[in-house]
């Protein structure tokens, strides 16, 4: 059986993309293709359990069914590293993620395992990425983020690792590569891992749509209120607005499918949004959504017309710059309703990945 671990250079590099991608694409190869994430580090509570939110995607997209419990067998919930660091015994924590993989793999041709950010994440409680492949007697892939230099230097550092406990890296995929800068990034990437001999897999151009989040995501993520609007919460965002200017100025900066962030006093840009509509749809405003901060009410009758605005309004408690911080900051995640990201994802490994050289590794 054939078992391949995604690590990563650091978080948000995009290995969970990046294994529905792989996997996917194997399952054009392979009739039963198996998935595990060993230790997730955000979850979801489903029937009293704590679920990787990375594990429950591929589950509900790749149709994989092996239990939820044995695909994200170690949920580090608050207070788990203290709790080890206090009271430290590996043995359980390796029982229950080979037992878990007992169960995934069980007639399987291939297991993708996801890691948890970079090779040395986990080691506070003996089980780092580089120690579970080991564990698991996978061969890994390191996932980077585009560039040059800091790319190649974070992959030399993560392959020291893995070869220190034994295991191969069969290569690297490097992911978000801006597209004006694909050749130059592709052909030095490739010459300097060459010469580390560090074979390349792939590289993978930066897709923007990836990385729009919806508005319902960031109403849960950022805990605000949802004031109106939610049959449009589906809603994606490109661009987050500060309206913390003249109107006349403010409308320059607002583009289709806007996030409006702006104090709940400010009446005039709100209304001077409410007149910006597409030019595809003169009846669709370019804004998909408004936080209103502070937590400030609008007048009445700007509230109204915004709830006759098809667009989602939030409202939150705390000021201008800590929400645009929020939203700035927040960690866009495939959900299993983002049929055309998913699309999206499967699509760009399929085109840029070199999966021949994949399986011949393994």
């Amino acid at each position: 059986m054939k078992r391949i671990f995604i690590a990563a250079t650091k978080q948000n590099d995009g290995k969970t993309t990046v294994s529905l991608g792989l996997i996917r694409n194997f399952q054009e190869r392979f009739e039963n293709v198996g998935f595990i994430k060993p230790i997730g580090q955000r979850y979801l509570e489903e029937e009293g359990l704590k679920i990787d939110e990375d594990s429950f995607l591929i589950e509900e997209v790749c149709k994989i069914k092996s239990g939820l419990k044995d695909m994200s067998p170690i949920a580090v919930e608050r207070g788990f590293t203290e709790k080890y660091i206090s009271l430290p015994d590996k043995k359980p924590i390796a029982d229950q993620i080979k037992k878990a993989f007992k169960h995934v793999s069980e007639h399987k041709d291939l297991v993708i395992i996801e890691g948890t950010g970079h090779a040395g994440v986990g080691s506070v409680f003996d089980h780092s990425n580089a120690t579970v492949a080991r564990l698991l007697g996978s061969k890994a892939i390191i996932i980077s983020s585009g560039g040059i230099g800091r790319p190649i230097d974070e992959i030399v550092l993560n392959k020291a690792l893995f070869e220190k406990e034994g295991v191969k890296v069969l290569g690297v995929i490097v992911n978000k590569v801006l597209p004006d800068k694909f050749e130059k990034i592709s052909r030095l990437v490739r010459k300097g891992l060459e010469r580390k001999g560090i074979p390349v897999l792939g590289i993978i151009p930066y897709e923007p749509s990836l990385a729009r989040p919806t508005i319902k995501q960031i109403l849960e993520e950022g805990g605000f209120e949802l004031l109106c609007g939610k049959e449009y919460l589906g809603n994606y965002i490109t661009r987050a607005i500060v309206g913390a200017m003249k109107p006349i100025d403010a409308i320059k900066y607002i583009v289709e499918d806007s996030l409006l962030i702006t104090p709940g006093d400010r009446d005039d840009i709100i209304t001077a949004a409410l007149d910006c509509f597409r030019d595809s749809a003169r009846k669709k405003l370019k804004i998909a959504g408004v936080i209103l901060t502070g937590g400030i009410t609008l007048e009445a009758e700007t509230m109204e017309s915004l709830k006759n605005a098809r667009v989602s309004v939030l409202s939150a408690k705390s000021d201008t710059y800590d929400v645009a911080s929020c939203v700035h900051d927040l960690t866009v995640k495939i959900t299993p309703q983002d049929s055309a990201k998913i699309q999206t994802a499967v699509k760009l490994v399929k085109d840029n990945v070199d999966m021949e050289k994949i399986l011949k590794g393994i």
